[in-house]
């Protein structure tokens, strides 16, 4: 079984546990973009769309080293406040529970205490990101390419269609849902991190490795000129 890469934003000032937890997410095929503080939280949390969100509560508000120490929390509202629903993971230190209550009622949406299990942490996140996208369709079909959101995968003409992530997340954003189209700039971003640019012609070398792979399956990688790509079936023009 496939795990779906998502793309994470990790808000954490310890910079070891910071580097723990971005190399198993990374480990995992996911993105991460990692900082240590609250302005440079919210300016990527406001530019760039995530999955999930994992913070700490108690943050430097900048990069300098006399900043007074800010509050995770104000992020968390800032974003609740300007409709932004991307799901929430707070970490929280063990007994804390006064803390741990104050982040659900900012509108985090789950917590864990420190320390944790690494493991714990993807679960929770996979779990947070399939909840806030329940309102898809747990199946959807296209030609002979049927996408199994729940167990994350896809059947091609009755068989497992095994790719590699950047593939994967690729056609996932195809299907969500089918028929959307999705602008080059957006494919690129799902697949781009702070450390890990997408190169130019690398989107099209997934797409055209995605249209190979798809082909003789009843559905085909549609591209429109100036607004992007869509997944149409192959009895379309």
């Amino acid at each position: 079984m496939q795990i779906e890469p998502m793309r994470i934003l990790l808000v954490e000032d310890d910079p070891v546990l910071r580097g723990v937890l971005a190399r198993s997410l990374a480990d995992h095929a996911h993105l991460v973009d990692a900082t240590d503080n609250m302005a440079d939280a919210h300016h990527l949390w406001l530019v760039q769309p995530f999955d999930a969100i994992l913070l700490d509560l108690n943050l430097p508000s900048t990069r300098l080293p006399s900043s007074a120490l800010g509050n995770g929390l104000d992020l968390i509202r800032s974003a609740r406040q300007r409709g932004d629903r991307t799901p929430v993971l707070v970490l929280t230190a063990r007994n804390r529970t006064e803390e741990r209550i104050r982040g659900l009622d900012a509108g985090a949406d789950d917590y864990l205490g420190k320390p944790f299990e690494l493991d714990e942490v993807e679960a929770r996140l996979r779990a947070l990101v399939r909840r806030a996208r329940s309102y898809l369709d747990e199946v959807q079909s296209v030609g002979d390419l049927t996408l199994d959101r729940v167990h994350r995968r896809f059947i091609l003409s009755g068989e497992e269609l095994v790719l590699p992530a950047r593939e994967f997340q690729v056609l996932w954003e195809l299907m969500s849902p089918v028929g959307r189209v999705v602008s080059k700039r957006d494919l690129a971003d799902k697949l781009s991190s702070l450390d890990d640019l997408l190169a130019a012609n690398a989107l099209e070398a997934f797409i055209s490795r995605l249209r190979k792979k798809l082909a003789g399956g009843g559905v085909k990688i549609r591209t429109l000129r100036g607004l992007g790509y869509s997944l149409v079936p192959d009895c379309q023009p």
